[in-house]
């Protein structure tokens, strides 16, 4: 039996959707509180090639901040970092518009390796996860290559390029994910997905269209959602019209997307069950047949983010409680 047949046994296990800066928060809070009852399943669009190095920024920021190896300061890359390969490589001319610090160069080489070897994403993940001691189980959505490509008037770019070469100065005007058609679902994210023993499924603050779009962009995962009979609660990005962090709000404004809880509603309209949003937003005026919680969503240590982990939980097992009456 595999390993993600025996979780499937395993007891009441809740599976988080995630990408980026805010959704890992979450998901550290998540773990803190469910240790290895929680999975996440991780945006692999944002992946990129770089220096002959395969990059995987959210799927990274997952490990450092599970593994509390993250720079909490910086707010991404590993702490302790020191930047002697980055300076050599300006020396001699070469890209330093994405900065690789040498702590993170050697997961990127270690990857790159077992990947050109023939083993896959989910592989290497499990392994990380295991070497930094993370009780949670890390599940990238697909072992096959998918990517975010944000086209702004003047041209097309591949995420990085928009993210952090241009620093998302660009305004956009669509987003696209290639390849995502022909991607297929990782094995370990069907199976963690199946009802039985599954308490909840949580949609993580991270940027809709960024990191949660490209995900249930990958064929199945959608249904997957619909059929896994449990609760599905997505929490919003937002407080007070604004995202704490990253692009999310001035990609709403040039795509002429209202910047409320209404609209992040409406975007997973037919997913979700349950809206959390801050204690400082109205709950009303969602319109949509689905229940809203507001409790404070701000995460700014640790005590914070395992607090709005409770208040999900707490709320998603409500939800839960209130289908079963309804049977």
């Amino acid at each position: 039996m595999n390993e993600a047949n025996q979780i499937c046994g395993a007891e009441r296990r809740v599976v988080a959707l995630c990408g980026g800066v805010g959704g890992a928060k979450l998901a550290f809070g998540l773990q803190k509180v469910l240790g290895s009852k929680l999975h996440v399943v991780i945006n692999m669009a944002d992946d990129f090639e770089h220096l002959g190095l395969h990059v995987s920024p959210d799927l990274d920021t997952l490990l450092y901040t599970l593994g509390e190896l993250n720079d909490r300061q910086r707010g991404w890359g590993r702490a302790g970092e020191s930047w002697n390969f980055m300076e050599a490589l300006g020396q001699i001319g070469g890209e330093t518009w994405f900065a690789l610090g040498d702590r993170d160069l050697a997961l990127h080489v270690e990857r790159t390796r077992r990947l050109a070897n023939g083993e896959s994403l989910t592989q290497i993940a499990a392994d990380v996860a295991k070497h930094f001691g993370i009780a949670a189980h890390l599940w990238p959505v697909t072992d096959d290559p998918i990517r975010t490509i944000v086209i702004t008037p003047e041209e097309e770019l591949a995420f990085q390029r928009y993210f952090v070469a241009r620093r998302c100065e660009p305004a956009v005007r669509a987003i696209r994910f290639d390849c995502a058609e022909k991607a297929r679902l990782a094995k370990g994210v069907e199976d963690v997905l199946q009802p039985e023993g599954l308490r909840m499924i949580v949609i993580c603050p991270s940027n809709p269209f960024l990191s949660i779009d490209p995900l249930l962009a990958v064929p199945g995962l959608r249904e997957a959602l619909r059929a896994a009979g449990a609760p599905v609660v997505a929490v919003s990005p937002l407080i007070a019209g604004q995202a704490v962090k990253g692009p999310t709000r001035k990609i709403m404004d040039e795509l002429g997307i209202q910047a409320t809880t209404a609209t992040i509603a409406a975007h997973y309209q037919g997913l979700i069950d349950g809206l959390i949003v801050d204690a400082g937003d109205l709950p009303d005026g969602i319109g949509l047949d689905i229940s809203v919680q507001a409790v404070p969503t701000l995460m700014t240590d640790d005590e914070s983010k395992t607090r709005l982990a409770q208040d999900v939980l707490a709320f998603g097992d409500r939800l839960a409680r209130k289908a079963d009456e309804g049977r």
